[in-house]
């Protein structure tokens, strides 16, 4: 019997009032912000069903149990670290005049006094023990589902009390395919991530003979990376979008017949224009990600995100949380970019209930039905092409773990053309890579944020 594979899919879903063109102005202009800033960018949330339901079919621990470091932390508090200090602080001017962020977190940047100070949440405290003693039910009824419906009417939003009793989290069958000589588990849709995934590690070994000899981060193989994940990219725009409502041609994507033609495609010399590229068949940055095994082999990997480091920027009165802006992760126009800069098409359109594409890749990878790797990361787009990655970086090229999550990353999504940037933490290959990409055509710039928090779990050995 082999192992009990499963995929909990507790992706925010549009609301019921939500329509295809809300963000667009009277002439079919996307209005700047609205599907990030403010109540109209928040989805009907899931995490709280998402981890009930992960901790209803698996967890030993009592539920209450489980949550009361986080009421603690809520309620005594704790001093920001500077990090939180300098992120607040930047984000202050995105929300100002147009969201309650300030008052609610504006006194952490406000002088080194104040944020050495502990930062105490004592709404958000009695949020988290109704959902303690109610489960699901403390957060989308009752109190808590009372208290978000009152701030969507403070801000013009749209979630209703019919949509938080209404959501549910979906168990789907995970993206199961083989690879090499492993079983790779990784995301469906929704998510991008697992079909990315597999065509960047399919179109790789496809092009095994160009990649032969090629050193690490060098120009040459930043290069034909870059010019993969460009197809990729494209894909997604065209194909990729919510199960329930599209057809989403997931075993034709991650063929390897078809994975295979489009790395023939790839020309060693020469930039792909985006003009001339097209779909094959006839999407923070601040994403949380987290990669777990106990000592009975258990293996999770589980990514959630508010989508912006500090979601919408709206904080729900009295219950002391954070709504996100994941609407942003819809199409909000076909061929418009998102906060990452990622293209989508009619597949990720808005739709009431719907749920909007995601980038995110948690990941397992077994060898003969034993987990041998546990990997996931936030950033935004740049997710699936860290996770390739680093998983390459390990099998590859020999790494050990922490070499292969510490290495610098680099990242290339179609558009904006010719354009690849890397992880601001680390120098990108020797002193010729960054020549050798410009004589190749490319614009290589540092990221002004790193790219995610890879967490990797590498079992080389038995668990014990």
């Amino acid at each position: 019997m082999g192992p009990d594979l499963r995929f909990l899919d507790f992706r925010e879903t549009a609301p019921q009032a939500a329509k295809r063109d809300m963000y667009l102005d009277a002439d079919g202009k996307p209005v700047a912000g609205a599907s990030l800033v403010g109540h109209l960018a928040a989805g009907v949330p899931g995490t709280v069903a998402g981890l009930w339901e992960v901790h209803h079919k698996y967890g030993r621990l009592t539920w209450g149990k489980v949550l009361q470091p986080a009421i603690r932390l809520a309620r005594d508090g704790f001093v920001p670290e500077t990090q939180l200090v300098e992120r607040v602080a930047e984000s202050l001017p995105d929300y100002a005049g147009k969201t309650n962020f300030d008052r609610y977190f504006g006194a952490i940047a406000q002088s080194p006094s104040v944020s050495k100070s502990k930062f105490r949440q004592p709404e958000l405290a009695r949020t988290l023990e109704r959902i303690a003693k109610n489960g699901p039910s403390g957060f989308y009824a009752g109190r808590t589902a009372d208290l978000i419906v009152a701030e969507m009417g403070r801000g013009s939003g749209i979630i209703t009390s019919a949509d938080l009793a209404a959501y549910r989290p979906l168990w789907r069958e995970p993206l199961i395919t083989r690879w090499r000589d492993y079983t790779l588990v990784t995301a469906p849709p929704p998510s991008s991530g697992g079909i990315a995934l597999v065509q960047l590690l399919r179109m790789k070994d496809a092009l095994a003979n160009a990649f032969a000899g090629v050193p690490h981060n060098s120009a040459r193989y930043i290069h034909l990376v870059a010019e993969i994940s460009k197809r990729l990219f494209a894909d997604r725009a065209e194909y990729l979008g919510d199960p329930d409502f599209i057809n989403v041609p997931v075993a034709k994507l991650i063929d390897e017949g078809y994975t295979t033609r489009r790395a023939a495609e790839v020309d060693r010399d020469t930039i792909s224009k985006p003009t001339d590229l097209r779909p094959g068949l006839a999407e923070s940055l601040q994403t949380t990600h987290f990669s777990i095994l106990d000592g009975e082999g258990n293996a999770v990997a589980l990514t959630y995100t508010l989508n912006g480091g500090f979601g919408n920027g709206v904080i729900v009165e009295g219950a002391g949380f954070l709504l996100n802006n994941e609407m942003d992760d819809f199409s909000t126009k076909p061929g418009v970019p998102n906060l990452y800069g990622v293209v989508g098409g009619r597949a990720n359109e808005i739709a009431p209930g719907k749920r909007m594409l995601s980038s995110m890749t948690p990941t397992l990878l077994l060898e003969s039905d034993t987990v041998r790797m546990i990997v996931g990361t936030p950033g935004g787009s740049t997710i699936f092409t860290s996770v390739f990655q680093t998983m390459i970086n390990r099998l590859d090229f020999n790494m050990s773990a922490i070499d292969a999550v510490s290495a610098a990353r680099f990242h290339h999504q179609l558009l904006p053309p010719n354009l690849i940037v890397y992880s601001p933490c680390c120098v990108l290959g020797d002193a010729s890579t960054l020549e050798g990409l410009k004589a190749l055509g490319w614009n290589v710039r540092k990221s002004s944020w790193e790219f995610g928090d890879m967490q990797l779990i590498d079992i080389d050995g038995a668990v014990e």
